[in-house]
This record gives structure tokens, C-alpha cells and sequence, in this order.
């Protein structure tokens, strides 16, 4: 395999699509040698047929605001590989969604997806319709709309799309009450369901929770564990929400939250009720976090700046992709930071990722860290086909030990001659090589 050529053949079919290209080049640089040493997989044109999605379904969305406009946004359905399993990933609603940023984050799914050992393929799909602003009527048509076109792509043993930014417990209903009435039965198609309706137990701090456990198993190769550390986390949603209680719960001092407005500084640490009211803020659908500052004194407001300014030994980007970046990972390098662990997906730019690696930081990439969001997704599509329900303790137990094993799996993979842990290349061979050998086994078609 000859990684150069690989991207230089997809820039010239995909141009400008940025993060789709980022995230192939990544997992080719990471595989190169490995791949390089199986001829079976050059043999069957594995990477070839890797890194292109099985299908793109593309669609319109018309739907009816409260003032009786008609409205018209695009949906999107990405299924990229189903080796492993039916088609799973988010489904994100979001002025931003395009082609580029889905085929990205479906892409990183095929290999996070494989990472849980869950049986599952990667798919990722959305919409550019922006429910900031829009009242629970509106919601509702828009979902209605758009499931009344993707139903007729998806089901239990197919495609089961979960919620990602813009999608949460509501807009999941809403597309779960159409897919019921269109297909006539009450299956497990949609992930992230109400708890009185087929959901799971902890699946909103699911993904939080699943990549402090990650985080807490990088911390032991030092010997070492998150209490007394201080933490900054970027986001303020159910990622981060659930990722400060954990690393409260451990002992952790989280001093940040950041939105598109600026970051939150609280030096006293964001616990208790401070918790709870990011759940209140995500849920007033302003996309602020400066009303923090002004309810909890001895907090402060940095207007316009990212959260990766301030001292603290562990950052963990928790928002959107790209929100790292080189100057940023220098910055916290300088300020002592020991470990860096995106929660968010390719929460950091390839220039951050070098300064990490380059100062032996210990640094984990989004598609170990943040599994456990999907992991968890999986364990509420085998809580469906049994028709059960497990305790919070059961599906967090299973939880933990699935970020442990994936963990482990990064560090077989990934570690170096002189000891340093590249979680980067372990994370992209260990689920690599499972989707390889299964793609191989199931022959050329």
C-alpha cells in the first residue's frame, strides 16, 4: 500500500472534502506496516473497498414551521461498512452537517465500532437543519419528514442510527414514533431511547463515563490516577456533562466547560448542582455557557476563547471535531498537561496530535476514547432482543470492561520500542485488523 497515492486517487474523486480526507489519512499512516505485511489484504483490495462507503443516500427534507413556511433541508444517510454487524452511528442535526463531515465520522465509526467488540458496522447520518430556535412543534415535523424517507433504509438487522449533536432523547422519539407507525412493529431501529420505552440505563453519560474509564486506564500505565487532578473539559453537553461526574467521582477537580460564547472557568471545581445546571443550560437551546458565571459565584467568563488556556494536568476535548489545535497543544504542553483524551470525535487537529507525540504526552484518539457512547448503544440492542432490561450497575460494569478491553487493545498494538504508548496507531490497528480479516473472510463482491 502506497498511502500518497491512496490519498492524492481520493482528493482527486472527493475534492474539499477536508475531514473525510483527515481522517483516511490518519488510519493509512497509523495501518501502513501492518497492512504491508498481510499480501491477503492487498489481495482482496481491502483499503480500496475501506474507504469507500457502501452507499450514500441523499435526501430532501420538507417540512412546515410554526408560521405555516415551508422549509427544505437535506438528510443524509452514510452506511460504510457492515463486516462486523448492521450499519450504527449518530444521526446529527446541525447547520454544519455536510457530505464531508459524515463519510469522516462514519469512517472513524467502522474502527470504533470494531474497537468495542460489539458486532456492529459504521454508518453516520443527519441532516444541516438547526434545532436551536425551533419550538417542539417544529421538531417534530422536521423528524417526521426526515424518517419518513430513512425508514425505509434502516431496521434492527440493518442500520440502527443512534443520536449524535442536535439529536437527543426528543428528536429520537419523535423519528422512533414514525419508523413504529411506517414499519408496523416496535423494534430496536433507533439507540438512545426513552427508558420507559425500550432505552437503556446511563446511556446519556454513557460516552462521558466511557472515556474517563479509558482515561483512568491510560493514568494506571503511569502508576498514577485522577485524583487530586485538575481537569478542563470543552462542550457542555451530555458528553461533558457525563464526563465531569465521573472524573469528579474519581477525585478530579474539573475547572472547565466551554461553548460556541466562550469558556467557563471555575476554580472551586464544576460538581453538585454545578452538574446538573449544564444539563440546564443544554436544555434552554441558547448554546451558552455565560449564564454559569452569573449563577455560581467565583466562576468566570472568558468570552471568545477556548478552554485550553488554563493549567490543569488532563484536557479533555469533549465538543465538535478540530477544536484543538497545534497552537492550543502547545500551550497546554508549556502549562504541564500529562494527558490529553478526545471525547470528542478527532476532537484534535493533526498538528495538536504531533506536539502530543512529539513531548511524549500521553494522548488518545476519539474512536477509543468516546466508544463508549456506542458500546452502550449495543448494549441497548441486546437489552431489545431479549426483550430486558439490565441495572444502571449491569450495562456501567459492562461498560467499564469494554473501555478496558479497548484500552488493552491500543496498548498491544500501540506501543513503542521505548515504552511510549501511540494510541493513535493502536487504536487504528486493532480495529482495523478485525474489519480487514472479517472483509477477507466474506470474499470480493
Amino acid at each position: 500500500m502506497k498511502v500518497k497515492t491512496i490519498l492524492a486517487d481520493l482528493e482527486k474523486k472527493h475534492p474539499g472534502e477536508v475531514e473525510y480526507l483527515q481522517a483516511v489519512r490518519e488510519v493509512l499512516e497509523s495501518i501502513e506496516e501492518v497492512y504491508n505485511e498481510n499480501p491477503k489484504f492487498e489481495k482482496a483490495g481491502i483499503i480500496e473497498r475501506l474507504v469507500e462507503p457502501d452507499r450514500i443516500i441523499t435526501f430532501k427534507v420538507p417540512w412546515v414551521d410554526d408560521n405555516g413556511k415551508v422549509n427544505v433541508n437535506i438528510g443524509y444517510r452514510v452506511q460504510f461498512n457492515n463486516a462486523l454487524g448492521p450499519y450504527k452511528g449518530g444521526l446529527r442535526f446541525h447547520p454544519t452537517v455536510n457530505l464531508s463531515i459524515l463519510k469522516f465520522l462514519g469512517f472513524e465509526q467502522i474502527f470504533k465500532n470494531s474497537l468495542t467488540t460489539l458486532p456492529l458496522g459504521g454508518a453516520k447520518g443527519g441532516s444541516d437543519f438547526d434545532p436551536k430556535g425551533k419550538s417542539d412543534n417544529e421538531i417534530m415535523h422536521f423528524c417526521q419528514s426526515f424518517m419518513l424517507e430513512l425508514w425505509r433504509h434502516i431496521g434492527p438487522d440493518t442500520d440502527v442510527p443512534a443520536g449524535d449533536i442536535g439529536v437527543g432523547g426528543r428528536e429520537i422519539g419523535y423519528l422512533f414514533g414514525v419508523y413504529k407507525f411506517l414499519a408496523n412493529e416496535h423494534t430496536g431501529v433507533l439507540t438512545g431511547k426513552g427508558l420507559n420505552w425500550g432505552g437503556s440505563l446511563i446511556r446519556p453519560e454513557a460516552t462521558g463515563f466511557g472515556g474517563i474509564y479509558f482515561a483512568k486506564e491510560m493514568l494506571a500505565t503511569k502508576k498514577d490516577t485522577f485524583k487530586g487532578k485538575r481537569v478542563s473539559i470543552s462542550g457542555f453537553g451530555n458528553v461533558a456533562w457525563g464526563a465531569a461526574l465521573k472524573a469528579t467521582e474519581l477525585g478530579a477537580t474539573v475547572v472547565t466547560i466551554s461553548g460556541p460564547d466562550g469558556y467557563i472557568y471555575d476554580p472551586k471545581g464544576i460538581k453538585g448542582e454545578k452538574i446538573d445546571y449544564m444539563l440546564d443550560l443544554r436544555a434552554s437551546c441558547q448554546d451558552i455557557v455565560e449564564p454559569y458565571a452569573e449563577k455560581f459565584k467565583g466562576s468566570e467568563f472568558h468570552k471568545g476563547k477556548k478552554p485550553w488556556d488554563v493549567k490543569v494536568d488532563i484536557a479533555l476535548p469533549c465538543a465538535t471535531q478540530n477544536e484543538l489545535n497545534g497552537d492550543d497543544a502547545k500551550l497546554l504542553v508549556q502549562n504541564g498537561v500529562m494527558l490529553v483524551a478526545e471525547l470528542s470525535n478527532m476532537g484534535c487537529t493533526p498538528e495538536a496530535v504531533e506536539v502530543f507525540h512529539k513531548n511524549k504526552i500521553l494522548f488518545a484518539p476519539g474512536k477509543a476514547v468516546n466508544a463508549g457512547g456506542v458500546a452502550t448503544s449495543g448494549l441497548e440492542m441486546s437489552q431489545n432482543a431479549m426483550k430486558y432490561n439490565w441495572s444502571a450497575e449491569e450495562v456501567d460494569q459492562r461498560l467499564h470492561g469494554i473501555m478496558a478491553n479497548i484500552h488493552k487493545a491500543c496498548v498491544d498494538h500501540g506501543t513503542g520500542k521505548d515504552g511510549y504508548i501511540d494510541y493513535v496507531k493502536g487504536a487504528n490497528i486493532a480495529g482495523f485488523l478485525k474489519v480487514a480479516n472479517a472483509m477477507v473472510d466474506q470474499g470480493i463482491f
